[in-house]
């Protein structure tokens, strides 16, 4: 049995992650939150999962190095400088940080990769995303994730050919550019649509998560597939062989 220690413990996720832990048949080690004592924590687990908040993924990553054991970063939000600490950590311990733990998620990511790249930039790409009320980022970090597959394929960078607001007059689409929407509330878990859209004819690749348990489940998978490994940064879709 792997013990797998949760940061982030008192949200909704935490809550989903002691069940995932339990329904898998794997040990929970604890969990922590804000001010609680993660060094304690690290000591005591072979895997921990992080879904805290972007502010606290330093001194998370600092103290899953001090005890030497893997880290499944599933915080969204993140800025190109969570990233390099990320690429840091992943020098000492295996780190896999994901926009989205979701198995499903993950499998589309692959889709919509193979689809960016066998299309062409003669397909317009837009990625629409959903989610609650509550939710404080935007794009997510799924519609991110899956915005990254598709410039992936075509062998571009995404931060040079992203488009995430259009307002007003905006001028005509610019090609090869991948769009966003966000949009925001009720209680909606997370849809996620890539749009493909070309002369006459359009593709849609979506996924509809309806209960934050499948990120759980995700997660606990990614943990249990981490122990053991060598330090490394660590995808979602190596959970799945991709």
């Amino acid at each position: 049995m792997a013990r797998i220690g949760i940061i982030g413990s008192a949200g909704r996720m935490g809550a989903a992650l002691a069940a995932a832990i339990a329904a898998a048949g794997e040990d929970l080690a604890g969990g922590v939150d804000k001010g609680d004592d993660l060094t304690a924590l690290a000591a005591r687990s072979d895997v921990l999962v992080d879904f805290s908040a972007p502010a606290a993924l330093e001194g998370n990553l600092d103290a899953a190095i001090a005890a030497g054991v893997p880290v499944v970063v599933g915080t969204t939000g993140l800025e190109e400088r969570h990233h390099w600490l990320c690429d840091a950590a992943a020098a000492t311990i295996p780190v896999l940080q994901t926009g989205n733990t979701s198995l499903g998620v993950t499998l589309l990511a692959h889709l919509v990769r193979e689809a960016s790249s066998r299309l062409g930039e003669g397909w317009d790409i837009e990625i629409v995303e959903s989610h609650h009320r509550m939710k404080v980022d935007a794009p997510s970090g799924t519609a991110l994730l899956l915005g990254e597959a598709a410039a992936s394929g075509r062998g571009i960078a995404l931060a040079g050919h992203s488009d995430r607001g259009r307002d007003g007059i905006t001028g005509a689409r610019k090609r090869g550019d991948i769009g966003f929407a966000s949009l925001r509330g009720g209680t909606v878990a997370g849809d996620h649509a890539v749009l493909f859209l070309g002369e006459a004819e359009r593709i849609t690749l979506s996924h509809l998560a309806e209960d934050r348990s499948i990120f759980a489940k995700g997660a606990v998978r990614a943990a249990q597939w981490l122990v053991g490994k060598e330090p490394g940064r660590y995808a979602m879709g190596e959970v799945l062989g991709l």
